[in-house]
């Protein structure tokens, strides 16, 4: 299959599935509030791609949810040519992706991440995941996730959620702190052996974070609360901000190599306590 088509076909799906992910969360907000949208170009000079970010903040469900997608293009910057594979023969790339980032109201509902990529340098691969953070444990929530996750990967290759849920309890790790960010997930990266194979389990994992945010929504909206919950939720978004600012592998490659920065750090929780 020829590469530009490849391109685009990546670049469609995650278009469409940010409008996707829109609507729903629309509705789950009832229509009540609309996405702020913004739009925004790699380099104003001349065409390297851009995207578009969309956020709700104070909604009845979400404190804040971003959903990004980006198509940028051009030339890596010298100091990253070694970082990235294939980009040391040849600086140029292509990236397009999806990020979706969830901070609820409610400190019942866990905040929850999930984001699918296509990098193409000399070589072309996806990458990306979704992982849970929680403020309280719950242990049927999160045996549920991870069966799901489970049977999501079991339909691709029998190998790849014991593979991918290593790999992301590993990669959403904070030394500093020896802990993990949350209940863990998937994640992986460098996909490149089969392309129809590879794209058909990227637009699995994007539907299935669809059916698992509804689902976990939908159960605890309306569970109360009180103040102390609050608290240990900004705690947790405190852990939350310290691992994307200080190892997050997509700020730091959106932030090197002249990303939008508000789209980028839109990962950041609207409140964060530390103690």
């Amino acid at each position: 299959m020829n590469l530009n088509i490849k391109k685009d076909l990546a670049s469609n799906w995650f278009g469409l599935l940010q409008n996707a992910i829109c609507d729903d969360i629309s509705k789950l907000e009832k229509n009540k509030i609309k996405f702020k949208s913004t739009t925004w170009k790699r380099n104003n000079d001349k065409d390297e791609g851009g995207g578009e970010y969309r956020i709700i903040k104070d909604g009845k469900i979400f404190e804040k949810v971003g959903v990004n997608f980006s198509k940028v293009y051009g030339k890596f910057p010298k100091q990253f040519q070694n970082k990235v594979p294939g980009a040391s023969k040849d600086p140029r790339f292509w990236a397009s992706g999806i990020s979706v980032v969830m901070h609820m109201k409610n400190p019942h509902i866990p905040a929850m991440h999930f984001n699918t990529r296509y990098i193409c340098t000399t070589q072309n691969w996806f990458g990306g995941g979704i992982d849970v953070t929680p403020s309280s444990n719950d242990n049927n929530e999160k045996n549920k996730f991870h069966k799901t996750l489970k049977k999501m990967c079991d339909r691709h290759n029998k190998d790849y959620y014991k593979k991918y849920k290593k790999w992301c309890d590993e990669y959403f790790y904070l030394p500093h702190r020896n802990e993990t960010r949350g209940i863990g997930g998937i994640f992986f990266d460098y996909k490149k052996n089969d392309f129809e194979k590879d794209f058909k389990f990227v637009r699995d994992i994007g539907v299935t974070f669809q059916m698992i945010f509804n689902d976990i929504i939908g159960k605890k909206i309306k569970k109360k609360w009180t103040l102390k919950d609050k608290e240990m939720q900004y705690i947790k978004r405190g852990r939350y901000a310290e691992f994307n600012l200080l190892y997050d592998r997509g700020t730091k490659f959106g932030l090197q190599t002249g990303g939008n920065v508000e789209g980028i750090l839109m990962s950041l929780p609207p409140i964060a306590k530390w103690k």
